[in-house]
């Protein structure tokens, strides 16, 4: 079994973190600077991987007689052991000299390093994060252990770097394709389960909210095994009161998050509602790609207004997933089902799609001369370059002087016109913005 460590400066959430991957509260976590003395260690699964999980006391530059320098000694055991560390910094904070010093201790370290921009809320946060590309340690990944935003990717990334490790301690297995069935309650979700599984594995029966925990099984299609998550419904807020509904909620988001593609299962008797659109939103937040399954479709009458109705409210309050497929289905009589899979399959593929830094140049020049930038304070945004740095989900960096004032309207304008260029509908697209000069580039220009 690897071992992954969480290092880094005190109270920058560390603790948290290992509680939200261990799956459980298990350290101690508090505003308190050094409330976490030792090292705790718990079995956990990341990725789909079993890794021995390391809580570190924070890093800190002390004589080795004192507390601190005790808590130092620690990290640097764990980092001893580690097959990966998780370094995290607070992006509310920004950089500190202690982050610099440790992130040179890290690059010196033969280990690899996943670095966590940790309290990375909402779009500041994560501009915020970007800041962090100066420690040298590669992609940040935005986090919230408060809220858990930014977990799926970290569960990607984690996975890709220890299967990157030797294989032959492993052996050459299969990855299963990560897929969470999410909806409303009584969308029809756990009869989809049944129907793809072929048995009646769920209780089904028409009172909401008979699938209290999410519930996991393996399946293979042509391409390889899948592994199905069947969530509890995902409710409005106002009406989860109860514990067991909070419990039931919280497994169904968690499931989200941890999935790499979600089949957002709606009522084609009811449509797409507030509550849907709320589902969707969250899986684009997540950076999951996404599959409409369009559910009782052999129970409506007039088809074509209502795929016209869905349509309709996905263009206008969807747009950030332009192009998302849906698949109308009877999961009861199993009609449509056939072509659900390789649905999931097709956006998966999207969602793992690479471009190549020149091909993106070239495109990205094209849309330049198209539309120029505009002048923000009366001086113009130079944008220099772009690199894909990661997929899952397709991500674009951006980099030149004043890129970070970049108004709202000309980002759309690149994601958009990034999704209709290579040919990506229905995935969630990140744009980073980074006003740093190319050092190749020429000298910065009024």
């Amino acid at each position: 079994m690897q071992t992954v460590a969480i290092l880094g400066r005190p109270n920058v959430g560390k603790s948290s973190i290992f509680n939200r991957l261990a799956g459980r509260k298990i350290a101690i976590v508090d505003d308190t600077p050094g409330v976490t003395r030792d090292r705790k260690e718990v079995e956990a699964e990341i990725g789909g991987i079993p890794v021995t999980l390391i809580d570190t006391a924070g890093l800190e530059e002390a004589a080795p007689e004192t507390l601190a320098g005790r808590m130092t000694a620690s990290s640097d055991a764990a980092l001893r052991q580690a097959d990966l560390v998780l370094f995290v910094i607070d992006c509310r904070t920004g950089l500190t000299a202690a982050d610099r010093a440790f992130a040179n201790w890290l690059r010196r370290a033969d280990v690899p390093v996943l670095l966590l921009a940790n309290k990375a809320e909402g779009r500041l946060g994560i501009q915020n994060a970007m800041e962090a590309y100066e420690l040298g340690l590669g992609d940040p990944i935005p986090v919230s252990a408060e809220h858990g935003d930014g977990f799926g990717t970290l569960h990607d990334e984690v996975r890709d770097h220890l299967q990157k490790e030797p294989r032959g301690q492993r052996g050459e297995r299969e990855r299963p394709l990560r897929l969470a069935i999410v909806g409303r309650p009584n969308a029809g979700k756990s009869t989809l389960l049944n129907t793809l599984l072929g048995e009646e594995r769920m209780i089904t029966g028409p009172e909401p909210g008979l699938t209290r925990d999410a519930i996991a099984v393996q399946i293979r299609d042509e391409v390889g095994p899948i592994r199905l998550v069947d969530t509890a419904g995902l409710r409005k807020q106002a009406r989860i009161e109860k514990d067991l509904e909070k419990m039931s909620t919280g497994a169904s988001i968690a499931a989200l998050k941890e999935a790499e593609v979600v089949i957002l299962v709606i009522d084609a008797l009811l449509g797409m509602e507030e509550q849907d659109l709320r589902i969707a939103r969250l899986a684009e937040r997540e950076g999951r790609a996404c599959v409409i399954a369009f559910n009782k479709w052999d129970a409506v009458e007039d088809r074509a207004a209502t795929r016209k109705k869905l349509d309709d409210v996905l263009t206008f309050s969807l747009a950030q997933m332009k192009g998302i497929m849906v698949v109308p289905i009877s999961a009861a009589n199993g009609r449509g089902i056939d072509r659900l899979l390789p649905a999931v399959r097709e956006v998966h593929d999207l969602w793992n799609r690479r471009i190549g830094t020149g091909e993106l140049n070239r495109w990205f020049e094209v849309m330049k001369d198209r539309h120029q930038p505009p002048l923000v304070e009366g001086k113009r945004i130079k944008l220099r370059y772009a690199t894909m740095p990661k997929a899952r989900p397709p991500t674009i960096a951006v980099f030149g002087t004043r890129a970070e004032m970049l108004p709202e309207d000309y980002r759309r304008y690149l994601v958009n016109s990034f999704r209709e260029k290579f040919d990506m509908p229905g995935v969630p697209i990140r744009l980073n913005l980074r006003g740093t000069d190319n050092p190749y580039a020429e000298g910065d220009e009024e």
